[in-house]
């Protein structure tokens, strides 16, 4: 219920900016748009720029971390109710209860739950995605959600392979993409259409941490031509 609580439409409407959920992203090189899908921290950076998407993501990671503490400082012997009371707030964070079940993809409610659970891994999960997908792989999908693969082996090595804190990963990253089937079905619409390319700069153009990822993958030598653009 704590999680259902969405800071992205309350802080656009406090702000009296545009209805976040009303956002258009722009298809590149083009006039066409397509709806935003999630409404999170992101779509919000969009709206109301870095300072906007920033506060949101603070009180998303606020409102996951203060019921998990409760529940881990209250059952300290018991790390599955931890668990499930980061799950939970998840949950409620990408389907709200008090929104028609249509919220923001997780990645702030994950960073909630992480700060309570195992706070390194809010460092090191991520760098080692960035290394993972700027050196590695070289490829923008692993560059933004390779951390929540690497979660896994993470957990296995801090726990001495602790079913629960395994199984809490394995959750995360299946809640992950089933609240990622409506992009997923969007990339597969322009795939199609032979628009994939331009779906995706479109969308990573449209705000703060996409023009980011960008601009770090041009700076390793890669995307080249779509710099060029």
């Amino acid at each position: 219920m704590i999680g259902s609580i969405s800071f992205s439409r309350v802080i656009t409407k406090l702000w009296g900016k545009q209805d976040v959920t009303r956002l258009e992203i722009p298809i590149e090189g083009s006039t066409e748009t397509y709806k935003a899908n999630s409404i999170g921290a992101n779509s919000v950076s969009t709206v109301l720029g870095v300072k906007g998407g920033m506060i949101v993501s603070i009180l998303d990671i606020i409102k996951i971390v203060l019921p998990t503490l409760l529940v881990k400082l209250y059952f300290p012997e018991q790390p599955i109710y931890t668990l499930l009371a980061a799950v939970g707030g998840l949950i409620g964070h990408i389907w709200p209860i008090y929104y028609k079940f249509h919220g923001g993809s997780g990645f702030s409610a994950i960073m909630g739950g992480l700060l309570v659970i195992d706070p390194l891994a809010v460092i090191a999960a991520p760098v080692a995605g960035l290394l993972l997908g700027l050196f590695i792989f070289r490829h923008l999908v692993v560059l933004a959600i390779s951390w929540l693969w690497i979660l896994i082996p993470w957990f296995w090595w801090r726990t001495g392979g602790d079913p629960l804190f395994i199984g809490y990963a394995i959750a995360l990253n299946i809640i992950f993409i089933l609240a990622m089937i409506p992009e997923i079905s969007s990339a597969v619409k322009y795939m199609r259409e032979g628009k994939l390319m331009e779906w995706g700069l479109g969308y990573l153009n449209s705000n703060p941490m996409g023009r980011g990822m960008l601009k770090m993958a041009r700076a390793v030598g890669y995307m080249k031509e779509e710099s060029k653009k």
